[in-house]
């Protein structure tokens, strides 16, 4: 939420909520059930014991009538006058279309969760018990009325989210449960002061050679008995300045200039000093803001080169090459979030190699507290406004919240040097254009004036140093394809959806702002809610726990040119896991082969909102999926792959003959600031160790740079394809191995490894030796202790390799159980089950 005043006092306590319309059941009708603010409704009546687990089973179905409810919040609190003259209700966030009362009175209504809202409520405040009530429109009845009243616009998914400013995904989505939310989301309490308050404040920041300017944009708001000028403290770090609001104003602004300041760099790139704000209305103490800022300069490069057009984020000057996650709220009840929970977040974030994470514009402008985290760990946050895969109205009723709205996340986010990128949307443009819209709004506006005309004009007001995209995924050439793969950036969806995971290598984007493919949570977190017997992939509760369209039946086909057919509920899973972990290793490492023509990966998505098959990376309960330590790998700042060529000899000379040559090339990707000048070591290998072809080869990589180097024929030519790897070891950079074929075509030993456990004083210790080539050994630990980390997975050792794999736990089992077939995995294994049925 936005600073908070010290004059500010929040209404905590003594809340209940009650079902006053709607078909509600037995039993709640009426009921005051005690409530938590902040908070929702379906948690408060989890916590009262009127509903079961909505994420468990088939709750979901159960709990419909919940967003079909209207809610009314109720408390009594205290209240003596101090003196003040000014006493205003604030709500930082509401949940969303809610009429509040004071004392029986009305207060005012409101319709945006994206906003907070301020009320002067000094004339309707008693001396000792104030009633406070706020009744909530049931969503999902009050966007079916809107359909109605203004008639429908295009959209994904079955409730019309888009009449509302509320979170898209709150109704549900391909990956999130449909469970439409009603609440006091955000604090809300009492505002006393009197004179002046500090309204906001926009520390804008740039660079002056080596000093450091921060521009601070000051706005006030007067109790009507102070109208003569008002005297202003601001400092940034050390450095501090007067500033002065002229009598009958509220704005004023002061540069102020901190020499030889240390810049602010994203995680990879250099240090994230920050620098603390404070602003302060002099004789008035309590008139005061506190925040911080980092300087930098940051913009996106879409320049036209002879290709098209790039899209390079750039940060004081120097080029960043993203390695990206996508963001949606993690948790499907927003209020359950904690500080320490974001923490852990972006700390998967960081520990898999990201640089940028994505805020998706399906979700919710985030917790203070994950744009400080971020600017802490020195992540680059992309910030989507919130428009997401649906067209919107630009009527009044509408096109005012929305201005509202992005006015207020404009000026809070503005001190965050890790908000780089604003963007107008998700997916909508492209939808207007080759999804169907155009003729279904039959000329009706639908949104583009937000990301064309209003959110430009926005920035260019309240901030100006940072740089806008209308969309993801948006070309910057006009009249071209916003999906384009040679201009900006594109979404990349056929795989997946359509296509074999292998098609990636047949795009060439230049920046690849969302992709991904699915796979199933850990096994503990999925049998957590999923009570199928027996256990199957379409089984009726597994299948409430896979929101995509067809999503298992993709998986299956997913899987089927590469790996053995699972025979059993646990090679299923072990095999999605995969499969979801190859797919996207294959295409991070084809995208980031092509630096600099691309520029970025943004995979979709880091983090889920509940238990669900998904894309995510880092499963609901926490679990870091195959997929994360694959992402790790492939986002390693020194890449080294080996990837397929060709070279055809009409590119040099149309009218030449012959056919294109294919060859095996190893690609160096150094996303670090020192060149590398080394010795890569290849070899050819049968799976039992023996060396065919060996070679040492002299590499130079530039930094922030990459370098090909074609593979000599003995080496690459693999005699017999499923029995012979390639791999290439180059100091500082992650082992490359090239798999001659795919795992059900390999002739892999199930019987390739042995292991060994023993208990530590943190936990367990696992050492796994190959007796021949062992792909992808992974230690599921959360089937012996759900509360269980690791720290590394999906390693492939070579015959006669050994490696040890470090168990957090506080579980006390016998260290055997840590080496059961169902907990270390590899993709040898699933050999075992098809040979067995063949």
């Amino acid at each position: 939420m936005p600073f908070t005043p010290s004059t500010f006092t929040p209404i905590r306590d003594g809340w209940t909520v009650t079902a006053v319309q709607g078909p509600t059941p037995d039993g709640v009708e009426l009921r005051d059930v005690p409530a938590t603010v902040p908070g929702v409704v379906h948690t408060d009546l989890l916590r009262a014991g009127l509903v079961a687990d909505p994420f468990d089973g088939d709750n979901e179905a159960a709990q419909q009538w919940i967003g079909s409810t209207v809610w009314r919040y109720a408390t009594t609190f205290d209240w003596s006058d101090d003196g003040s003259s000014r006493h205003d209700l604030v709500a930082f966030g509401l949940d969303t279309v809610a009429t509040i009362e004071l004392n029986g009175r009305l207060v005012g209504r409101t319709e945006n969760q994206h906003r907070s809202y301020r009320f002067d409520v000094r004339e309707l405040l008693r001396a000792g018990a104030n009633e406070l009530t706020i009744t909530f429109a049931a969503p999902v009845t009050e966007v079916e009325r809107r359909d109605a009243e203004h008639g429908t616009w295009p959209k994904v998914m079955h409730h019309s989210f888009n009449q509302l400013r509320k979170s898209a995904s709150n109704f549900g989505w391909d990956w999130g449960i449909d469970a439409a939310t009603s609440g006091i989301w955000k604090p809300i309490g009492i505002d006393s002061w009197s004179g002046a308050r500090v309204a906001s404040v926009r520390p804008l920041v740039d660079m002056d050679g080596t000093d450091g300017v921060a521009t601070v944009h000051v706005e006030v708001e007067r109790d009507g008995a102070a109208a003569d000028a008002l005297d202003l403290d601001v400092r940034v770090g050390s450095v501090r300045a007067d500033a002065s609001v002229a009598a009958g104003e509220v704005r004023a602004s002061v540069v102020v200039r901190v020499p030889d300041a240390r810049l602010w760099w994203p995680i990879g790139h250099g240090a994230q000093p920050l620098y603390d704000v404070t602003v302060a209305v002099r004789g008035m103490p309590a008139a005061a803001w506190q925040g911080r800022v980092g300087f930098r300069t940051v913009e996106v490069d879409t320049s036209p080169d002879e290709a098209g057009n790039r899209f390079v984020v750039r940060v004081n000057g120097e080029d960043v090459l993203v390695r990206g996650v996508n963001w949606i709220p993690d948790h499907a009840f927003l209020p359950e979030m904690t500080r320490d929970r974001y923490a852990r977040r972006l700390a998967d974030a960081v520990e898999a190699n990201v640089n940028l994470i994505r805020v998706w514009g399906g979700g919710i402008y985030e917790s203070d507290d994950f744009y400080e985290l971020a600017d802490e760990l020195g992540l680059l946050v992309w910030q989507d406004f919130l428009f997401a895969c649906a067209a919107y109205s630009e009527e009044e009723w509408l096109a005012s919240e929305v201005e509202a709205e992005a006015r207020e996340q404009i000026v809070r986010l503005s001190q965050h040097p890790s908000l780089a990128i604003w963007n107008g949307n998700n997916e909508n443009i492209w939808g207007y254009v080759e999804w169907g819209w155009r003729e279904a709004l039959a000329g009706r506006a639908w949104g583009d004036g937000y990301y064309r005309e209003l959110f430009p004009r926005l920035l260019a007001e309240l901030d100006p140093t940072r740089p806008y995209s209308p969309a993801s995924p948006f070309s910057f050439v006009d009249y071209a394809h916003p999906n384009d793969p040679r201009n900006g950036t594109m979404h990349i969806w056929d795989v997946w959806n359509q296509r074999d995971y292998a098609a990636y290598r047949e795009h060439r984007p230049r920046f690849v702002s969302e992709f991904g493919f699915q796979g199933p949570p850990a096994w503990s977190t999925l049998t957590r809610v999923v009570h199928d017997e027996p256990l199957e992939p379409y089984g009726h509760e597994l299948l409430v726990h896979q929101k995509a369209e067809y999503g298992n039946l993709k998986l299956e086909r997913g899987m089927a040119a590469h790996l053995p057919r699972p025979v059993s509920i646990e090679d299923w899973h072990w095999a999605a896991q995969l499969n979801q972990a190859h797919a996207i290793r294959f295409g991070v490492e084809h995208f980031r082969s092509l630096t600099p023509y691309n520029t970025g990966t943004i995979l979709w998505q880091l983090n889920d909102d509940w238990p669900v098959v998904s894309w995510a990376a880092v499963d609901f309960d926490e679990h870091r999926k195959p997929l994360w330590y694959a992402m790790r790998d492939a986002y390693a700042p020194r890449l080294a792959t080996i990837q397929p060529r060709t070279i055809d000899p009409r590119d040099a000379d149309p009218t030449a003959l012959g056919e294109p040559e294919e060859y095996l090339a190893l690609v160096l990707v150094n996303d670090t600031a020192d060149a590398v000048s080394t010795t890569a070591r290849l070899a050819r290998l049968a799976f039992d160790g023996t060396v065919l072809a060996e070679l040492t080869l002299p590499v130079v990589v530039e930094a922030r740079g990459a370098a090909t180097y074609r593979l000599p024929a003995d080496v690459a030519g693999l005699d017999e394809r499923g029995a012979e790897v390639i791999v290439a070891v180059v100091d500082g950079f992650v082992r490359a191995v090239w798999n001659g074929a795919e795992v059900a075509g390999q002739s892999l030993d199930p019987e390739a490894v042995q292991a060994s456990a023993v208990r530590t004083e943190n936990g367990y210790r696992v050492a796994v030796t190959a007796r021949s080539y062992a792909r992808d050994v992974f230690l599921a630990v959360d089937r012996v202790d759900a509360a269980a980390t690791v720290d590394q997975g999906l390693v492939t050792l070579l015959a006669g390799e050994t490696t040890t794999f470090h168990v957090s736990s506080s579980a006390d089992v016998d260290p055997v159980a840590f080496t059961d077939p169902l907990v270390l995995r590899s993709a040898n294994d699933l050999l075992a089950g098809d040979r067995s049925r063949s």
